[in-house]
């Protein structure tokens, strides 16, 4: 239709005005036509051969990248450091071993590739790997193991991996592959299990630790109550053990001490024996076990410690006393109990040593003290008669970065009581919300003031995380005193986390959250602070003073210091060491990258006027401010 249009046309073109057709002018316009056409179809032809060639060119470019991914992925799978395994869905033959499954199941993939479970391993490893895989293909779900004993290979029957399979289906839905992956996590269990035993032992003697006995101590409460049974608690402390450091010591000394913390759960057999600290001692009796058996126990300790001890060819002397307390005749819990064992073995000791004393209650005398303590308490208070001090916190390099606000009680007649004797008497009684808020206001009042904008840190109690309004009671005090929230770090031990553990943790974020850091004291001396750590953003970890003051002196204490280091700085969490008190213990603590540290090296603790220049104030503006 459409050439006899175009032949219409050139008629039309080639007829004249009488109408007669110009056949000469015809013959030209569809000659002209016919090239135009040769034309367009040669133009056609030559585009049609360009786009295929395009299209061959895309192609094999993309059968090239796809090559290379291809290779790339293989590379990836077969040089990673976890080995990787692929079955048939079908028959779960192996189709796929990269070169740390060689070494994992200690065979070649030749050995491997094309078989089924039953045709490489042992008949019982052989059901287990095939139910397991049975299972992931009839329900779906991914199969995890964490934790499990290497039950095949070459590295040995110690090694503990993770492994995963899961299941990979074709376009249509069907099962195809079954894709496997088995991490050695030997080495991170290992080291787990070792930083969690160190800060549930003691580092020299490496007897439970006093957070660890406490913890018994409660199970054990809780059970008797249960279950109406008895128990007893012994109250143990070396003799002359002081006399043994000053003559020959501390390395002697440590190693005495060892030697007596074995002889010790030795002879105590069954029973749940601690370190508390120093030369203290104590031992949680098994349920029902009667006074005379108590006392029998108790005099073979002091008879088998009385013992000549050869130490580093030294010949050496020491004594013990006990104190014995009862559950329920001589205390209903933990605070009381322990309380009267240290009653009864201070009676052992005034009567002359080595001996062993019941808990009575005539007793009773440092019972009435405590009381007496706790009146004058709440007059404290009100009479003014607390002061707060200020410890200068460093860099490792000594550059004072902040303060430590510690609080005093300058009793009007015993003069300066210690912290830990009236400190837990205010938490007994709800006393520690009133005197922290007070403490934090001074603190805080007092770091405001100073022209260099250096860092305050406060102490809170557990009990005001549990009782009052803390959060509005900080936020309060910074609007009165106008210190930057950024400024203030609260230090808290795991005591604060124990109990109400989620309401706790909304707490601390939400005091972060107006931008307050917050600092984990005691570190490595709680029961659960490594599992804290993982449930809450530490701004800084405060590693206690008892581990750095047996630097020099205790392999264990220094590797508790580099496995803390260690662990922190995997979290990227700051450090600061408490209780730093010589060159040494600066140098070795740099040596492991601590960041921070606080004790006698860089300042005692004291009132600020001590430390005036450091916080940038002379004493001309101190008065006049």
């Amino acid at each position: 239709m459409t050439t006899h249009r175009l032949l219409a046309r050139q008629i039309r073109q080639a007829t004249d005005e009488s109408g007669q057709v110009d056949l000469t002018r015809l013959g030209e316009l569809v000659s002209a036509a016919y090239e135009e056409s040769d034309r367009d179809r040669r133009r056609t032809d030559r585009a049609i051969k360009l786009m295929i060639e395009e299209l061959e060119q895309t192609h094999k470019r993309a059968e090239q990248d796809l090559l290379r991914a291809r290779e790339f992925l293989d590379s990836i799978i077969e040089n990673i450091p976890i080995a990787v395994f692929a079955k048939d869905a079908k028959d779960s033959r192996y189709v796929l071993l990269n070169r740390a499954g060689e070494e994992y199941y200690g065979m070649p993939r030749e050995a491997m590739l094309g078989k089924t479970p039953a045709e490489i391993f042992p008949e019982n490893i052989a059901r287990l790997v095939n139910e397991q895989d049975r299972g992931v293909v009839e329900s779906g779900t991914p199969l995890f193991l964490e934790g499990h004993p290497l039950d095949v290979g070459g590295k040995g029957r110690d090694r503990l991996v993770n492994s995963r399979k899961l299941l990979i289906r074709d376009g249509a839905g069907a099962p195809q592959y079954l894709v496997g992956v088995i991490e050695d996590v030997t080495e991170r269990i290992t080291n787990e299990a070792r930083i969690s035993h160190l800060a549930h032992h003691d580092a020299l003697t490496d007897l439970p630790n006093r957070s660890a006995f406490n913890a018994a101590l409660g199970e054990r409460l809780e059970l008797a109550q249960e279950a109406a049974t008895s128990f007893a608690v012994l109250s143990l402390d070396l003799d002359r053990f002081k006399e043994v450091n000053d003559v020959f010591g501390h390395p002697v000394g440590d190693m005495l001490m060892r030697a007596v913390a074995d002889r010790l759960a030795a002879e105590a057999d069954d029973a749940f024996v601690a370190r508390i600290g120093g030369d203290e001692f104590m031992i949680l009796m098994p349920d029902h076990v009667s006074r005379e058996d108590v006392q029998a126990l108790a005099e073979r300790l002091i008879e088998t410690i009385g013992k000549e001890l050869e130490v580093d060819d030294y010949l050496l002397h020491v004594g013990l006393s006990v104190g014995i307390a009862f559950y329920p005749d001589d205390g209903v819990n933990a605070a009381t109990l322990l309380a009267n064992a240290d009653s009864a073995l201070y009676r052992a000791k005034r009567e002359g040593r080595g001996r062993v004393r019941f808990f009575e209650s005539e007793m009773d005398k440092e019972l009435r003290d405590r009381r007496l303590l706790q009146h004058d308490l709440r007059q404290a208070l009100e009479q003014n008669q607390f002061v707060v001090y200020f410890q200068p916190q460093a860099r490792i390099d000594g550059e004072v970065i902040g303060f430590e606000a510690l609080l005093r009680w300058n009793h009007p007649t015993r003069g300066f009581v210690p912290p830990d004797r009236f400190v837990p008497l205010a938490e007994e009684n709800g006393l520690i919300v009133e005197i922290g808020e007070w403490v934090l206001r001074e603190a805080c009042r007092e770091a405001a003031s100073w022209p260099r904008p250096l860092q305050v840190a406060v102490n809170l109690s557990p009990v005001q995380f549990q009782a009052g309004d803390l959060e509005r009671s900080i936020h309060q005090i910074l609007l009165e005193t106008g210190l930057t929230p950024t400024r203030l770090e609260v230090e808290i031990t795991e005591g604060v986390l124990i109990g109400d553990f989620t309401g706790a943790l909304h707490l601390l974020r939400r005091l972060k959250a107006l931008g307050i850091r917050i600092a984990m004291d005691d570190f490595g001396t709680g029961y659960s602070s490594l599992s804290y750590l993982q449930s809450f953003p530490f701004d800084k970890i405060k590693i206690d003073r008892g581990f750095i003051s047996n630097l020099e002196a205790s392999l264990q204490s220094a590797e508790i210091v580099r496995a803390v280091l260690s662990l922190a700085h995997a979290l990227n969490i700051p450090v600061i060491a408490e209780g730093v008190e010589t060159e040494a213990q600066r140098a070795f603590l740099a040596r492991e990258a601590c960041e921070e540290m606080q004790g006698y090296l860089v300042g005692r603790p004291d009132l600020i006027e001590r430390y005036l220049d450091l916080v940038g104030m002379t004493v001309e503006r101190r008065h006049y401010a």
